[in-house]
């Protein structure tokens, strides 16, 4: 991949006997927003940990902007923003004075470090809130603050690790909706890890399906819908204003579009799986054939889908070797569930 801002190459990492990442090899581009997805337990952290040179892997190599996380962690931590699931600040301090003293650790010199403060600080949102304490923040302010945090070193990556955990729905959607903002409008490379199938859905440009230390997929939404469901990658329904004729007329009918592969009669409903979406042909086609139709609905596959997909094919391999992931499933589902 070129412009490869993050590169991992065959990854590894040890705890006594369990293996928490398996020969992981990713590359991510400059600009992207990349989602980690995955159960908790799945070695999303600790591949984190290896990006940033916080713990060193058991094999491969981790490579961000450039730099060798193992060999030279500090030129890493130069370029890269890591905002952890829990940001801590000083409670009796306001977040002005916070994020001030966190730019003065960080080497901001004197002259300019309160519009630097300032500017951060409007920009996600805490414009109003900037001299309340911290101890008065709601948790979604506080993963502002955090962002903000982030942000002040003007970084070239940006990790953050289940940034939206304990946010309620509509601070979530802002919060997401910013990172996407920031990503955009500054060029900055964003990694994502997170449980939460529907919030990586709408913001992440590529995804990577992690479980049990692997990285079963990666893509966008529609290379891994097409990979999975390649022979019905579609399914277009069609309601009919009288019953329809039987399916193998229906087969007949269709048979000259090519792309169709299966057809399913419901009712007043007809189902057809297609290899890619040709609804408009459909409908042009029923509607020459004199059918009065009511209405039309295509199916696309998502993250839940997908994912489920991607699992139930590692869970059947794991069993015919004796192994078991249920306890992955079992934790993604009951989480994403809440």
């Amino acid at each position: 991949m070129e412009n490869a801002i993050i590169e991992l190459e065959g990854l590894t990492k040890f705890y006594g006997s369990l293996k928490a990442v398996d020969n992981l090899h990713l590359k991510i581009k400059a600009g992207e927003v990349f989602g980690l997805l995955g159960p908790n337990g799945a070695g999303k952290t600790t591949t984190i940990l290896m990006m940033l040179g916080l713990t060193e892997p058991s094999a491969g190599t981790a490579k961000v902007c450039g730099f060798n996380a193992t060999r030279d962690p500090i030129s890493v931590k130069r370029k890269v923003g890591y905002m952890p699931d829990n940001v801590g600040f000083y409670d009796n301090m306001t977040a002005f004075e916070n994020l001030l003293y966190i730019a003065r650790l960080n080497g901001l010199g004197i002259d300019n470090v309160h519009d630097r403060v300032q500017e951060m600080m409007e920009l996600v949102g805490l414009g109003a809130a900037m001299h309340k304490k911290t101890s008065a923040y709601s948790r979604g302010m506080k993963q502002r603050l955090g962002l903000a945090d982030v942000l002040i070193r003007q970084p070239e990556v940006i990790i953050l690790d289940e940034p939206t955990l304990g946010i309620d729905p509509t601070g979530v959607k802002e919060f997401l909706q910013l990172i996407r903002e920031l990503s955009r409008q500054q060029g900055i490379t964003v990694l994502l890890s997170s449980h939460h199938l529907h919030q990586v859905q709408q913001v992440c440009d590529r995804v990577g399906i992690f479980v049990g230390g692997k990285l079963l997929a990666e893509g966008n939404i529609h290379q891994l819908s097409q990979n999975l469901f390649s022979e019905e990658s579609c399914l277009v329904t069609i309601t009919l204003a009288d019953t329809p004729p039987d399916t193998a007329e229906l087969e007949s009918m269709l048979s000259e579009i090519g792309a169709v592969r299966k057809v399913t009669v419901s009712g007043n409903g007809v189902d057809i799986s297609c290899v890619e979406n040709i609804t408009p042909e459909l409908v042009r086609l029923f509607v020459e054939k004199g059918f009065g139709i009511t209405g039309v609905y295509r199916k696309e596959y998502g993250l839940e889908e997908i994912y489920q997909q991607y699992f139930d094919n590692n869970l059947t391999e794991n069993v015919s070797h004796g192994k078991s992931s249920g306890l992955f499933q079992r934790s993604f589902f009951r989480k994403t569930a809440n």
